[in-house]
């Protein structure tokens, strides 16, 4: 059975910073893309960022570029997010998930396996 356990979520001030973790148990996930995905309340889930089964080929949202960092530890089979100079805007739950392929698609519908989600609060 495959289970992505997330961690590394909490309330933080604006201009902090938080680090996520995903670790995948049950399967090896060397081989596919994973994301980072959040979903704020009354909002549709969003893609955040992405990293290819390639460690170096990474893909974010423009609203973080330059502010968070996905990176991949295959040998832990785990996927981070380095969150820097927190915003209150991104104050949401934050989920982790496996893509169907190596390659970075940034619809939710191209990843079939989910975590439970993480909440992150930044306060202004």
């Amino acid at each position: 059975q495959v289970q992505l356990v997330e961690s590394g979520g909490g309330l933080v001030q604006a201009g902090g910073s938080l680090r996520l973790s995903c670790a995948a148990l049950g399967r090896t996930f060397s081989s596919y893309a994973m994301g980072w995905f959040r979903q704020a309340p009354g909002k549709e889930r969003e893609f955040v960022a992405g990293i290819s089964r390639n460690p170096e080929i990474t893909s974010y949202t423009d609203s973080v570029k330059g502010r968070f960092t996905i990176s991949r530890d295959n040998a832990k089979n785990t996927v981070y997010l380095q969150m820097n100079s927190l915003k209150p805007e991104d104050t949401a739950v934050y989920y982790c998930a496996v893509g169907q392929f190596g390659s970075i698609t940034t619809s939710p519908k191209g990843y079939p396996y989910w975590g439970q989600g993480t909440q992150v609060t930044v306060s202004s």
